[in-house]
């Protein structure tokens, strides 16, 4: 078995659904301890084997739920979530959602931490995004907050709100995936405008290339500190992703492709551009260049300190190479175009008997003097 078949076997065995003891970490551990008899550890717990006073003033009939809310999550999460729960915090939740192909988000880990408040489900779950004090979607604040019609943080349909006889902490993780971390963010913005505009999805693509950057720079974090129980997921996952990322940013930095529509193809070991409309070649902005060298010798550097294997990738993204031959021609061409300008400009003098004696050309200026 080759280094990416390992590695792909080593995430593998990451279980998808857990019940983990450590929530020393999680945003909501300061939140009063709910209160619980009977058995614990993880067969138990799973098994909603919980009795006693129950979460604060909930009672039995939240912990049940709750309960609930784990057999669900354990049979029925997609292979993009993960989730871990606590055996001494059943209030407490913590999920990681893979950034989807065909969105800027791709290959990027997103966490959230969810807790369950004391009369759940007549409210909904709390959820608060490990942001690292960036915003790179209008749903997602750079304190954390998350904006939701099924979490009631934002408004919406009464059917698109949450529903205590039907709402499930899965459909929220969901949610977020397909409605948050989407293709094209920048129309989560309200007053962005319709789909299809010239401007508006020239703003978009803009849009798009901030995502990226941020996203890029998630990683980074997410690499020098890990969220806890999540240690192994995130060293796996960037361990197998590292080219992908690596060949996107210089795809997207130089115009080979749209942000978000960079796909690899491990069908013949290159990395390609997705051929769909969707992907055609843009000018790259001057800011995202920048901010594409700047990035990519830290992410070069954290992939490897990491163990992914980085084959050809080197240390600097080879923009300067190309913007210098760039240079080049336009002097070059530049350089033709005044031959051939001052050689009209010689044949009008001569018409208008304004040629120097010694035979040289006077300026644009002396002819329109």
């Amino acid at each position: 078995m080759g280094q990416s078949g390992e590695l792909e076997k080593e995430a593998e065995s990451f279980k998808r659904f857990d019940v983990v003891s450590d929530d020393s970490d999680h945003y909501y551990a300061s939140l009063p301890k709910p209160k619980k008899k009977g058995p614990t550890g993880t067969t138990a717990a799973v098994a909603g084997e919980f009795a006693g006073d129950g979460l604060i003033d909930g009672g039995i009939g939240v912990q049940k739920k709750i309960m609930q809310e784990w057999r669900i999550l354990e049979k029925n999460l997609p292979e993009t979530i993960y989730v871990r729960v606590y055996e001494n915090r059943i209030d407490l939740l913590r999920a990681v959602i893979v950034g989807a192909a065909g969105t800027p988000y791709h290959d990027g880990l997103f966490f959230f931490d969810l807790a369950f408040p004391s009369d759940y489900p007549a409210r909904p779950p709390m959820v608060q995004y490990r942001s690292h004090g960036m915003r790179l979607n209008p749903n997602l604040y750079a304190n954390g907050r998350v904006c939701l019609s099924l979490l009631n943080t934002w408004s919406g349909k009464k059917a698109e709100k949450w529903n205590p006889a039907e709402s499930t902490v899965l459909q929220v993780l969901v949610s977020i995936q397909a409605l948050v971390l989407n293709e094209k963010p920048f129309f989560n913005e309200p007053g962005a405008g319709i789909f299809g505009h010239a401007r508006w999805e020239k703003n978009s693509q803009a849009y798009n290339e901030d995502v990226f950057v941020l996203s890029c720079k998630t990683a980074l974090f997410s690499l020098r500190n890990p969220p806890k129980n999540f240690e192994p997921f995130v060293a796996a996952h960037f361990r197998i992703r590292a080219n992908a990322i690596l060949a996107a940013c210089g795809a997207y930095a130089t115009g080979r492709v749209r942000v978000a529509y960079y796909y690899r193809d491990d069908g013949d070991g290159d990395d390609d551009a997705a051929a769909s409309s969707s992907s055609s070649k843009v000018d790259a902005s001057r800011r995202f260049k920048g901010s594409m060298e700047a990035l990519y010798p830290q992410l070069v550097a954290a992939f490897k300190k990491n163990g992914a294997s980085l084959g050809n990738f080197v240390e600097q993204l080879k923009l300067e190479k190309e913007t210098t031959s760039c240079e080049a021609k336009t002097a070059e061409g530049n350089r033709g175009r005044n031959v051939i300008a001052n050689k009209v400009i010689g044949r009008i003098k001569s018409i208008l008997g304004l040629k120097k004696k010694n035979g040289t050309t006077g300026t644009v200026a002396a002819v329109s003097n």
